[in-house]
């Protein structure tokens, strides 16, 4: 199984291999229209939650779990930190919600759907499955649930051995690249009272990739996995003793990005 660690903002998976990062970005309106994917504005901290054994729920001392500090105004996408030349297959899913088909959550692979993304090619995951081309965006949203239901599952599966070359060839990949930040700069901490899960948002655009090497390339029973749970910031400093890092998520950056300040977005009243 591989050893999974926290360095620079990123799960990584194994020896310098591949890795995940959570990043910041605009929630989209929820109005019936289709919009193109929304900026990067850098990445969560993660948090492991071993650090904090004794200060957070006993449900989530599960092996390699973490949490993420979010505001419920903010939006997050998942970044794929792939190698070109070794893909891995990666599932996510929310609760009992597979992101990437939109069907029931299960940690196998399934050799008769692709529930699945493979990266490279795919380089980002923004939200559930809502038809073909089509996500709704991963959002905060206040939860009555119980404490171990909200959050991502994320499981990683390597390549079987002899499948793909274990150090990089001499050459260069071309890969694709996400819209970049608006210029923005970090607008403070806000407070928020109310526990967060991941939501479903406005409809984004967005390719998932076929998988062009087949189930048999990957190393079924061996994966690796995560549970990433979220926080709001007045647990975040709760549990860390710290207060949560700034965001760039403001009023200024929607009207920036030419996207309308939503009544869900504003912080609560203290």
């Amino acid at each position: 199984m591989l050893q999974i660690a926290v360095v620079n903002d990123r799960l990584q998976f194994g020896d310098q291999g591949f890795a995940i990062s959570f990043q910041r970005t605009l929630r989209i309106p929820d109005d019936g229209r289709t919009y193109p994917l929304p900026p990067g504005l850098g990445a969560f901290p993660i948090c492991r939650v071993a650090d904090y054994a004794n200060r957070v729920p006993s449900a989530w001392n599960q092996p390699d779990s973490v949490f993420i500090p979010l505001y419920p105004y903010e939006a997050l996408w998942v970044r794929f930190h792939s190698r070109g030349w070794k893909p891995n297959a990666v599932k996510v899913g929310v609760g009992s919600l597979n992101a990437v088909s939109g069907g029931a959550w299960e940690t196998a692979l399934r050799p008769t759907e692709q529930d699945y993304v493979v990266s490279p090619p795919q380089n980002w995951l923004d939200g559930f499955h809502a038809g073909s081309g089509l996500v709704r965006q991963f959002v905060a949203q206040p939860s009555e649930a119980s404490a171990d239901s909200g959050g991502l599952h994320v499981v990683v599966y390597e390549a079987k051995a002899g499948k793909f070359p274990d150090e990089q060839p001499a050459f260069e990949r071309n890969s694709l690249r996400r819209p970049g930040a608006i210029g923005l700069s970090a607008s403070g901490s806000a407070t928020g009272h109310t526990a967060l899960n991941i939501g479903g948002g406005g409809h984004l655009k967005q390719t998932i990739y076929p998988d062009s090497h087949g189930m048999d390339t990957w190393d079924a029973d061996n994966p690796a996995q995560v549970r990433v749970y979220l926080v709001n910031s007045a647990v975040y400093q709760q549990i860390t003793g710290e207060a949560p890092p700034p965001t760039p998520v403001s009023a200024e950056s929607y009207r920036q990005a030419g996207l309308t300040w939503l009544p869900e977005c504003k912080q609560p009243r203290t």
